[in-house]
């Protein structure tokens, strides 16, 4: 029992790890959501300039990427969530 729950952990975190969201993935996740919530700013490229100015974080199982010292975007298991602050841009 203990060593399939092992087995069972480690292949979940071995998913983790090869399933991390890329940089790419981020930014195309922020360009599309920034796009979505205001067609204006997608139409004038905010969402592009937004991703532009990211900075990709890898903590190995997830990640994250930073604008202005604020998170805009979690990822892990090849998913990415980007988040609502009241100021994006």
């Amino acid at each position: 029992m203990v060593k399939a729950f092992v087995v069972v952990a480690a292949a979940v975190i071995a998913a983790a790890f090869l399933l991390n969201p890329s940089p790419e993935k981020h930014r195309a996740k922020i360009k599309q959501a920034i796009a979505e919530r205001s067609p204006i700013e997608g139409a004038l490229g905010i969402g592009a300039l937004t991703a532009f100015a990211s900075t990709y974080h890898p903590l190995g199982v997830a990640s994250y990427t930073t604008v202005n010292n604020s998170v805009v975007s979690v990822g892990a298991l090849g998913m990415v969530l980007v988040l609502q602050p009241s100021n994006l841009n």
